[in-house]
């Protein structure tokens, strides 16, 4: 992470993005109720970020799913 986010600043954020967007695919098949709401899961990611930062470190160095 100290390598490639200091001189690939943007293929860094791109794979931690690509990160979130598998947990939100996650999220959506092991939660039924998010089950094809896909905002509804990148919401209830972000509100998650937002209470637990600490739990990935994506969302510590700032890369956080959209919070509602």
């Amino acid at each position: 992470m100290n390598y490639y986010g200091r001189y690939y600043r943007t293929e860094c954020v791109n794979v931690l993005r690509h990160v979130n967007e598998t947990l939100t695919r996650w999220v959506m098949r092991k939660y039924k109720r998010f089950k094809r709401r896909k905002t509804a899961a990148v919401h209830w990611l972000g509100r998650l970020a937002k209470r637990e930062p600490k739990l990935m470190y994506l969302w510590t160095a700032g890369i956080r799913p959209a919070a509602g």
